[in-house]
Order: structure tokens, then C-alpha cells, then sequence
């Protein structure tokens, strides 16, 4: 009998070329898809919460694929695991109905940007973190970035406009907090999302946001944008413009994909 699983996956993107499967690397998706090969001895298509670029890391990426294999489901991960490298992780599975789809059963999702806002580099975090050596001032982001909340075309920070059939989106929550501890220390997706910063003199400073779908680059390109603020040289207000003006060319640098991660999917009640 068939059946529709869905697991969680945790990766490290720094030696992928992003989820989806590409001709120029070796990609997550095909990675994954070789282990449940493996597993069932049965060649398996996966789908995907979203579609991580190259360099982008998952905490909680939601991918499902069907398979006749009767491997209890508490099993499934430490036996999928043992055909994985060790930067992928499978964090647990779940049976989901047969029309359950990890992309469009998707309700939202939500990305952390991590920024290492320090003037002295370690190299312990190139590929985790981008380090901004300038001050910033992350009130003034966190302020700014509420002009983000709501529906909006979103085009402005869509890279190769158009990608898809409509650029509006809806962002629910956003924040921009400083901390001193590394982001995911203390719980993976379950850190929340802090309202205001925390500490001052916090080295790292955490973009939250869950929205109901991404563009190509938007969070990477909101982010380089709030950096502007964080400069002093943009305001809210300009943020605000940015979206009206609905031009990419008006907002900021696109920030590296190794500071990015999916943190979350929310599926209401199917999973």
C-alpha cells in the first residue's frame, strides 16, 4: 500500500548548489533522493517546502515523497540517516495524506538572516553568518521593517522579475533583535522571534520573518536593504518607497545566502 510521508530535514547548504536539483553541483534534492533510493530500493521523486539557493541552510525544511516501503515511521529517519552525509539531517517523519503537497499545502514559512556585526572576522562563522564590520542600528531596522508587514507587491525585492505568476505577498511577522548568543543555541525552529533588541552590545543581530511565500532573493534583499538603515542612510519611510516604487534597482544590495536559513513550515493542522 502507498503512502505519503513527509520529513523534516536540517542541512548545512555550504557544499550544495541549493535544494532543487541543477547540472552545474550536487544538490540537496538529489542527495536525498539517492539515500530513499537506497533505502527502498526504488528510484523516488521528493518535493519540497521551498526551493533554498545555493549556500542557504534549512533548520526545518519540509520535503514528502510516496513510497510503497513499510519502514515503521520511527524508524524511517535513523534508517534514511544512514545513507545521508553529515550535513544533512532527517529530524523526524510523519504520514501525511495522499494529497498532502510540501510545496502548495504550505501555509507559511518562515527565514532567519543571521548578520555577525562585528569589525574583527572569525572564521568559525564564514559560512554561517554574514559579518557587516559596520555599527548598526538595529531599533532603527526593527522600526523600518514594519513598513514590510501586510500584503504587498513585493517586486522591489524580487531578483529576475517576474519569476511567478503574481510578486504580491504577505508578510505576518518581521524582526530585527541583537543578541549575544548564536541563534540557534537553544531550541532550532522553536527560538522566537524577539520584538525588540535584547542586548546592546550583542555581536549578532537576528532578521526574522514568516510571510505566506517568498520571491526569488526577497529575504536576502530586504535584508541588504534594512542595512541601509542600520547605516543611517535610509528611514522607514524610505523603505515604504521602495515598495511603492515597485523597481529592484531602488532597494539594496542582495546579502550572501550563507547568512540565511529556512526555519520553519507551517502546515496548520496537516502536519
Amino acid at each position: 500500500m502507498s503512502r505519503n510521508i513527509a520529513i523534516t530535514l536540517a542541512y548545512d547548504g555550504t557544499n550544495f548548489v541549493g535544494w532543487q536539483i541543477q547540472p552545474n553541483g550536487v544538490s540537496v534534492q538529489s542527495v536525498v533522493e539517492a539515500a530513499i533510493e537506497q533505502l527502498t530500493q526504488v528510484k523516488t521523486s521528493v518535493l519540497s517546502a521551498g526551493r533554498t539557493d545555493s549556500g542557504v541552510h534549512a533548520i526545518g525544511q519540509v520535503a514528502n515523497f510516496r513510497t510503497e516501503s513499510t519502514i515503521p515511521l520511527d524508524r524511517l529517519p535513523r534508517a534514511l540517516q544512514n545513507f545521508l552525509p553529515d550535513d544533512i539531517v532527517v529530524r523526524n517523519a510523519f504520514e501525511v495524506p495522499f494529497e498532502f503537497h510540501a510545496t502548495h499545502s504550505a501555509k507559511k514559512k518562515r527565514y532567519r538572516y543571521v548578520i555577525f556585526n562585528q569589525s574583527t572576522s572569525t572564521p568559525f562563522l564564514r559560512d554561517y553568518a554574514y559579518r557587516h564590520k559596520s555599527p548598526l542600528d538595529v531599533d532603527a531596522m526593527h522600526d523600518a521593517a514594519q513598513a514590510l508587514i501586510g500584503m504587498h507587491d513585493f517586486r522591489c525585492f524580487e531578483s529576475h522579475y517576474p519569476n511567478t505568476a503574481t510578486s504580491i505577498r504577505t508578510i505576518s511577522e518581521i524582526s530585527v533583535s541583537r543578541h549575544s548568543t548564536w541563534p540557534f543555541a537553544t531550541g532550532l525552529e522553536n527560538t522566537p522571534i524577539s520584538p525588540t533588541s535584547t542586548l546592546a552590545d550583542g555581536e549578532f543581530v537576528w532578521f526574522d520573518v514568516v510571510a505566506d511565500g517568498f520571491l526569488y532573493n526577497m529575504v536576502r534583499a530586504i535584508v541588504g536593504t534594512l542595512i541601509h538603515v542600520g547605516r543611517g542612510r535610509w528611514t522607514r519611510d524610505d523603505i515604504a518607497r521602495i515598495v511603492q516604487q515597485q523597481d529592484r534597482a531602488h532597494a539594496g544590495e542582495t546579502a550572501p545566502a550563507h547568512g540565511l536559513y529556512l526555519v520553519k513550515v507551517d502546515y496548520g493542522d496537516e502536519i
